[in-house]
């Protein structure tokens, strides 16, 4: 063991994770969350986003299976819907691929992930679970050079009473309604100004009950959003328990319709014949609901002078990535996993600056994940990048992107589909398409449009070998954790139409 105690601040998807890797590491790990802690699989009012679709990707399931053995026999015991063989009609701007699931998953509401975890976690006999708290402040040395516990303000009682809980490691995955930044500042500490990605995102989701005999014939369908069209980009899954969901989202402050009659035109708007088909006949659950993002965050606080020892960020506490990519539980598998290497290292060789190294080797991998993210959101009119430094490499990542979508889907390539869909779910790094074997083959094959005409033109402006610019303008990301394509098998195969 390291130490006696670790305090978690959120019983979210990050601190159930981040949980389950302390507690081989503390005597006692302790989740501290204002919300109660559900018996049965419901949202809690501390994850307004709870309602709106999630999913895994082969990275975060990976690390999931290997955290939590047969968690998806566990998902799909409690309702879950089974995706091994099913099929996803994935549309963009120039047509239609079809993935075909070959991995032991399934689909769920966020929900009933959290409530599987929870079970998992409960388990853990050093583990303990305080709902109905408030955290107001942190509890430090004389010097405040070490956070050594909490104060909370207990909620489950009228008197709401404050008591202090010590530890020896704090760890903030309370997401975006974290309060670390103001609590460093109140505690004397400079905190530098997050990078923000200001995009006005809006969510609507919408919930059908599917009548006896349909599930088997319904498939997945994604339709990736256009920045130069009005319509939403909009996705149809079966979620559990024979209820699938719809939901529309757009950027820019075009949110779609919680209005049930607008929603429904929303959703024949988007001309799809396959989705339409596949609504037919359901049963509408309630009212859709919204989730509103003004703007992401990503904190920096690596490039602090000093950072007080006993404390972590995990998260969207640390970061929050655009929802629309599904990279938000990957990116919190992958920061579980730093946790436990980091852990492992300071057992055997221990530094006073852990807490230090933590959060620089978190952000290693945050930054490949935030450059996607901006890169691909900034292509819609009125989002806005705010930060010390520009995005390295954005229009050529841009029109890079554009014309492997477009080259993909309308030579119906699957190599090269799958590749672009590896790297944008952080299972392998930008370099392995952005690099000059790649650039050169993919233009070399033909292809038209914008993209292409710009690419083209970028490599003959220039005499130097196409490695060197190459080199020069996309990140590294050479210290980022990535998997392997051997890690990926079996996993999902793509097929054409």
């Amino acid at each position: 063991m390291i130490a006696e105690r670790a305090i978690i601040i959120g019983g979210g998807i990050a601190g159930l994770l981040a949980a389950k890797v302390l507690s081989g590491f503390y005597r006692e790990v302790v989740i501290v969350d204002r919300d109660a802690f559900p018996e049965e699989p419901e949202n809690r009012p501390g994850t307004p986003q709870a309602f709106q679709p999630h999913r895994f990707t082969p990275r975060s399931r990976i690390i999931l299976n290997r955290l939590f053995p047969g968690f998806i026999d566990e998902l799909i015991n409690n309702g879950a819907h089974p995706t091994h063989g099913k099929t996803t009609h994935l549309f963009s701007p120039y047509g239609q691929m079809i993935a075909v699931e070959q991995s032991h998953d399934a689909s769920f509401s966020r929900a009933l992930f959290e409530w599987v975890l929870r079970r998992y976690i409960q388990g853990i006999e050093n583990v303990r679970m305080l709902g109905l708290n408030d955290v107001i402040q942190f509890q430090t040395t004389e010097d405040r050079s070490r956070v050594t516990g909490i104060v909370i303000r207990e909620r489950a009682s009228g008197e709401r009473q404050l008591f202090t809980m010590s530890s020896d490691l704090v760890i903030d995955t309370s997401g975006r309604f974290s309060k670390t930044v103001q609590w460093l500042t109140e505690i004397g500490y400079e905190v530098p100004q997050a990078e923000r990605l200001k995009v006005s995102l809006g969510y609507s989701t919408r919930r059908y009950r599917i009548p006896v005999g349909r599930k088997e014939e319904l498939d997945g369908i994604r339709m990736e959003g256009n920045p130069l069209a009005t319509s939403h980009a909009g996705a149809f899954s079966i979620i559990e328990n024979d209820i699938a969901e719809m939901v529309l989202w757009n950027l820019n402050g075009r949110y779609p319709s919680t209005d049930p009659a607008l929603f429904e035109q929303e959703i024949r708007q988007l001309g799809n014949p396959l989705l339409n088909e596949a609504l037919q006949g359901l049963e509408p659950i309630g009212q859709p609901r919204g989730f509103r993002v003004p703007e992401l965050t990503r904190q920096r606080f690596e490039q602090m002078d000093r950072w007080p020892s006993g404390l972590l960020v995990m998260g969207d506490a640390f970061c929050q990535l655009d929802p629309v990519y599904g990279q938000g539980m990957t990116l919190a598998a992958i920061e579980a996993e730093i946790l436990e290497a980091c852990l492992h290292q300071q057992l055997s060789h221990p530094k006073s600056d852990f807490e230090l190294e933590v959060l620089n080797r978190i952000q290693e991998i945050i930054e490949p994940a935030w450059w996607l993210n901006v890169v691909s959101d900034l292509r819609w009119e009125g989002v806005e990048h705010i930060g010390a430094q520009p995005i390295q490499g954005l229009t050529f990542a841009q029109h890079f992107f554009e014309h492997i979508l477009k080259w993909s889907t309308e030579h119906v390539n699957y190599d090269i589909f799958g590749l672009y869909w590896l790297v944008n779910s952080l299972f392998l790094s930008p370099r392995e398409l952005f690099n000059a074997d790649i650039v050169t083959s993919l233009l070399a094959v033909g292809g038209s449009g914008e993209a292409k005409q710009w690419l083209d033109r970028w490599i003959e402006d220039s005499d130097r070998p196409l490695h060197e610019r190459l080199e020069q303008t996309i990140p590294s990301f050479e210290r980022a954790p990535f998997a392997t394509i051997e890690q990926l098998m079996p996993s999902s195969s793509y097929t054409s139409n």
